[in-house]
């Protein structure tokens, strides 16, 4: 029995070592935009998570005829407004790393007492025609004074979560994986992959799409 291919829609490390370390053990052959050419920016436009994850994975899987996993994920901040959001990525500018955002993000929350934060991931799972699946995950936390913790990336080194007296950044990838907002989505994927394995095997079965 062949493994049907899905793409993990992004070209981010952290990312990809976490969705493989999560879905490994399933019947899939899981590859990233890292293992092909140059294929054409997804502009991330949407007002939300759902809207970019769904988008991300949908042109993927038009793209390139299989279905993608895409996910957008962000830091809302209750003292900023909820910001960074859906602008996470790219807080500190178009380009920028993850050190600059995170040192924007303490410079913005310099003399603030309110800390809460709470990181939101959405996955969204899409063949190259019709409708997608959706999960999502929260992770409620606070933003530290300083940056902690040399693992992770992102927001990690600056997320505190109080249960673990840690930052995502001071843990282990299985311990994250446990309790974050990325790990919280991916186990509800991970407790119906045998449904979406057979959807995504009916959805390619509906062919061609070019």
């Amino acid at each position: 029995m062949l493994k049907i291919p899905l793409i993990l829609a992004t070209r981010n490390d952290g990312k990809i070592a976490e969705f493989k370390e999560i879905l490994s053990g399933f019947h899939v052959e899981l590859r990233s935009l890292k293992d092909f050419g140059p294929l054409p920016p997804i502009v991330e436009d949407g007002m939300t998570f759902d809207e970019n994850a769904y988008k991300k994975a949908h042109l993927t899987a038009k793209i390139l005829g299989f279905p993608a996993l895409a996910d957008d994920s962000g830091l809302l901040v209750e003292a900023l407004g909820g910001e960074p959001g859906v602008l996470s990525a790219r807080y500190a500018g178009e380009g920028a790393t993850d050190e600059e955002n995170n040192r924007k993000l303490l410079k913005a929350m310099e003399g603030v007492l309110n800390r809460k934060a709470t990181f939101v991931c959405v996955i969204s799972i899409a063949a190259p025609k019709g409708p997608a699946l959706t999960y999502e995950g929260i992770c409620e936390g606070e933003v530290t004074q300083e940056i902690i913790g040399e693992n992770g990336f992102g927001y990690d080194p600056i997320f505190y979560y109080p249960p673990r007296r840690k930052t995502f950044a001071q843990m282990t990838p299985e311990e994250k994986n446990r309790i974050s907002h990325r790990g919280k989505a991916m186990a509800d994927l991970k407790r119906e992959f045998d449904k979406v394995f057979l959807w995504m095997d009916q959805r390619m079965a509906e062919g061609p799409f070019f």
